[in-house]
């Protein structure tokens, strides 16, 4: 993992944003995952680096806070910027109080939990998620702090199930929040995103990866047919499903990078982008022989070296061409935990002020507005093509549409799917 010397505390990126220190442990400001590019590109990088960090400190400043700009600053291009700043937006994203986050860890007990000893041993195995060179005291402190807090967000909530790879989750949150905040955070995460793969089985995990095949069969379906006459399946993937490919990247720059993307999106905005890197990796495929244990070998190798930034424009394109309601059937998957509470998680993530309801009210008569004026683009424009945009304004997968898209959004997300991922 490339991380500098660690330090301790969330850096405040504003002196307006009055948010309570974590008190946890705080690596060096990750940079930017932006590409590298000559002096020009580099200086106009900079530039909008600037730019894109007095537009988040802004809408941090807004009363109520603008969730709808964090969330298009969190999935463009270079994401949320440094671990500063993610401490005060990740929160938002998840819709956690402040008073949460100020909340004192309350001591867990260890040996009386069933979960115990799988977590030790996983956080034991965990040495490659720390950043090299780390003293072994402080590395030694971190695990202990990783395996409270894994065992408190159980503790606290009974109906969820531990399972191999959400250490990979935790340990990203610890590293960028420290304890305190990340215990909070991770909580929320767990009872919303996370929860179709803290189920006592692991049906619903199963049913999410299946919706990977007919995404990539609207995409390419000479790559779909390869993968289906080799007869790999999707066990590949798993890994980068559950660990929200914390487990795979070695990059930690790259592994936040893709954090602030999923926690701005959908739960099954991870399911695309494991789709959007099988189809970037078209030529290698099709070139490996047709069996199931080469093709398996090969896609379960994933490169460190992505375009990430390509990527996640192309997952979120993806995602709204071909959103998750159309591919259900497909699926063959019923009403799961995490894809049918997120519209009532989404509204709530926009409305963490008490004056949000007239608020909302204005926005939606605005979004009627430009509902209608959606409508009379549509007769001038390809259908498909009009949905797509209306589609792209709710996910706030792109800043160029301003007012449109955060009309939508702070909408009641009306077209948002609502999936069966039960049997």
């Amino acid at each position: 993992m490339s991380r500098g010397s660690p330090g301790r505390g969330c850096g405040d990126m504003s002196s307006s944003e009055n948010t309570p220190r974590s008190g946890g442990v705080k690596l060096r400001t990750t940079r930017s995952a932006g590409p590298s590019t000559p002096v020009n590109g580099r200086q106009d990088w900079d530039s909008r680096r600037k730019r894109k960090t007095a537009d988040i400190t802004q809408a941090l400043r807004a009363s109520p806070v603008d969730v709808a700009a964090l969330r298009r600053m969190a999935i463009s291009e270079g994401g949320l910027l440094t671990d500063e700043i993610r401490c005060q937006v990740w929160p938002r994203l998840l819709n956690v109080p402040l008073q949460v986050l100020d909340q004192e860890p309350e001591t867990v007990e260890r040996e009386n939990n069933k979960d115990y000893n799988q977590v030790l041993l996983d956080v034991q195995r965990s040495l490659r998620r720390f950043p090299p060179g780390m003293p072994d005291e402080q590395r030694e402190g971190l695990q202990e702090e990783l395996t409270d807090i894994i065992l408190r967000v159980l503790k606290r909530n009974p109906q969820l199930h531990y399972y191999q790879g959400y250490h990979d989750i935790v340990v990203t949150f610890l590293l960028v929040l420290g304890e305190r905040r990340a215990t909070a955070l991770v909580e929320k995460l767990s009872t919303h995103h996370l929860r179709d793969f803290m189920d006592p089985t692991m049906d619903n995990t199963k049913h999410i990866l299946n919706y990977l095949m007919p995404i990539i069969e609207r995409v390419n379906p000479e790559v779909h047919d390869f993968m289906q006459q080799a007869e790999v399946g999707t066990v590949f993937a798993l890994s980068w499903l559950i660990t929200w490919f914390g487990h795979v990247l070695s990059d930690f720059r790259h592994v936040v990078r893709l954090y602030d993307f999923f926690l701005a999106c959908h739960p099954l905005m991870p399911i695309y982008f494991a789709a959007v890197i099988v189809l970037y990796r078209e030529e290698e495929v099709l070139d490996c022989e047709c069996d199931m244990a080469m093709v398996h070998h090969l896609l379960s190798q994933i490169p460190q070296d992505l375009p990430y930034e390509t990527l996640i424009s192309r997952a979120g394109d993806l995602f709204v061409q071909f959103p998750p309601s159309e591919l259900a059937k497909e699926a063959a998957s019923d009403d799961g935990m995490a894809t049918s509470t997120f519209k009532d998680f989404d509204l709530a993530s926009t409305q963490q002020r008490p004056d949000s309801v007239l608020r909302r009210r204005r926005r939606q008569k605005q979004a009627a507005l430009e509902s209608a004026a959606a409508s009379s683009v549509a007769t001038v424009t390809r259908p498909s093509a009009a949905r797509r945009f209306v589609r792209l304004a709710v996910m706030g997968l792109t800043v160029a549409l301003g007012a449109a898209a955060l009309a939508v959004v702070n909408s009641a997300l009306e077209w948002a799917p609502k999936l069966d991922l039960f049997p």
